[in-house]
């Protein structure tokens, strides 16, 4: 048990779950950990043996933009922050995609990210990497916690405090109810497209490979970098209370979301990139959404405030 465990019944909205659920979040853990790695260790061995066909990359890039989308602008910036509003139809896409990503309901994903916005980097945060010593020994163990080993905790955030919202939402609480569902099309999806694309159970097999596992392993650990690597290199360009920082490789690979500084700076604002030069695919997805008139009501910044924010040069 680690020391936020222990105290988890002194923080607000952090509490401990049973023996029994805690094994079972550990075993989903570690599947969700370990088989995606298997599967990146029998696509490596297979590209040495026998290359790899378009096609398998195509369904690869395929669902990973698909579910990145759904994490970046529906769990996230619909969901999580309200950054903008959007229609049923929009909202029912956007979390279909997001739990396709298999990274937990909806009402656990949304609970945990706000608790994470709540006690940023402080006691209470279920994935900093701060809280665990000083020196290269605590920046290790740190780094370790906040990418892979929180999500072993045996304690959680607290829907009702922090997801009233999502359980209270009948729209909402439907996605949450059917993640099960959507994680397996996730999955199944890319198995018929790889079949598809050759009319052979190899091409099945290998459609799940590429754009089920690898594609599981791929968008985790570039998620799990938001919280472990934007929170320890990085530029920060904005004043806050925590350690986020913008990474730029980060950013690129979760079409916005490893600009944590700016986000921390402006948690409501749909554009996490606040200029050209970083990127965030996500705001111009929702700008084009806008102008359709599916989306609304997009929160953005002012200047003003951004310069207010902004750290006084050095």
């Amino acid at each position: 048990m680690n020391a936020l465990s222990a105290n988890s019944k002194t923080i607000k909205g952090v509490v401990p779950i049973s023996p029994a659920a805690a094994r079972l979040q550990r075993s989903l853990a570690f599947l969700v950990v370990t088989l995606p790695f298997i599967g990146v260790g029998i696509a490596t061995a297979r590209i040495f043996l026998y290359g790899v066909n378009w096609w398998e990359i195509a369904i690869f890039v395929g669902m990973y933009v698909v579910c990145v989308s759904g994490v970046s602008m529906g769990s996230h910036r619909h969901f999580a922050h309200r950054a903008f509003q959007a229609h049923p139809r929009v909202r029912s896409v956007l979390g279909a995609m997001g739990s396709m990503a298999a990274q937990g309901p909806l009402a656990y994903w949304v609970a945990q990210h706000r608790r994470h916005h709540v006690y940023s980097d402080l006691p209470g945060d279920p994935h900093s990497p701060h809280l665990h010593g000083g020196g290269v020994v605590g920046m290790l163990r740190g780094f370790w916690h906040s990418h892979i080993g929180w999500l072993f905790s045996d304690e959680t955030a607290d829907w009702i405090h922090f997801a009233h919202d999502i359980l209270k939402d009948p729209q909402a609480f439907r996605i949450h109810q059917r993640y099960f569902w959507w994680a397996t099309i996730g999955l199944v999806l890319p198995t018929a497209l790889g079949a598809l694309a050759t009319g052979t159970l190899t091409g099945a097999w290998l459609g799940f490979l590429w754009g089920g596992l690898v594609r599981i392993f791929a968008l985790n650990h570039a998620s799990w970098c938001v919280g472990s690597v934007c929170h320890l290199f990085g530029k920060r360009p904005f004043e806050t209370h925590d350690h986020s920082a913008n990474n730029f490789w980060v950013a690129l690979f979760t079409f916005g979301e490893g600009l944590q500084n700016n986000h921390h700076a402006f948690p409501s604002s749909a554009a996490h990139g606040l200029n050209w030069r970083e990127p965030d695919f996500s705001i111009i997805v929702i700008r084009v959404l806008e102008r359709l008139g599916l989306v609304w009501d997009v929160n953005f910044p002012s200047p003003q405030a951004i310069a207010k924010a902004r750290k006084a040069p050095a």
